[in-house]
């Protein structure tokens, strides 16, 4: 057993009940606007305009400088809380190669979210972050999420996968 709960679904409409958070990957540039953010702000613009106003301020409203390893935490739904998690920087593969995600920083925004998570007592639900247009590698992600959730804190973790279409 991983610590993590599989499940074809959809992440904007995490399962169960009680204190829920949403955890995804942003990037470094202030860009939102394909991926799974595009479903997360089909269903509410609240994580959405947080992001934006962080990105074009440089600090969230308890301070936090819009950078690499951040997290900001906005109101999504009664009891359900988004994470904004910056480990991606910037939008494209660099020049070595190298996908936009990093796993410094996603490992340093997990860690707050485990922190979150457990003060607030609630689950966590994601999709397969940073594994698409941030090009990260799931064995590598779920290793982290592993890591700084589930064997420091025994956070609930669900993970979504999109059901296939035929």
């Amino acid at each position: 057993m991983s610590g993590i709960t599989y499940v074809t679904g959809d992440a904007t409409r995490p399962l169960g009940t009680g204190r829920r958070l949403i955890a995804h990957v942003c990037n470094d540039v202030g860009g939102w606007g394909a991926g799974f953010v595009v479903s997360l702000s089909s269903r509410s613009k609240l994580a959405e305009k947080a992001y934006r106003k962080w990105a074009y301020d440089g600090t969230d409203n308890e301070g936090h400088p819009f950078e690499l390893g951040q997290v900001q935490f906005a109101s999504y739904k009664p009891d359900i809380v988004v994470a904004n998690m910056i480990a991606q920087q910037g939008i494209r593969t660099d020049s070595d190669g190298n996908p936009p995600l990093r796993y410094a920083a996603l490992r340093i925004c997990l860690d707050k979210v485990g922190a979150r998570a457990v003060r607030q007592s609630a689950s966590v639900h994601m999709p397969r972050i940073g594994c698409g247009l941030a090009g990260g590698d799931w064995e590598k992600v779920e290793e982290c999420v592993l890591a700084a959730l589930v064997d420091p804190y025994g956070v609930s973790v669900t993970v979504y996968d999109r059901p296939t279409e035929e």
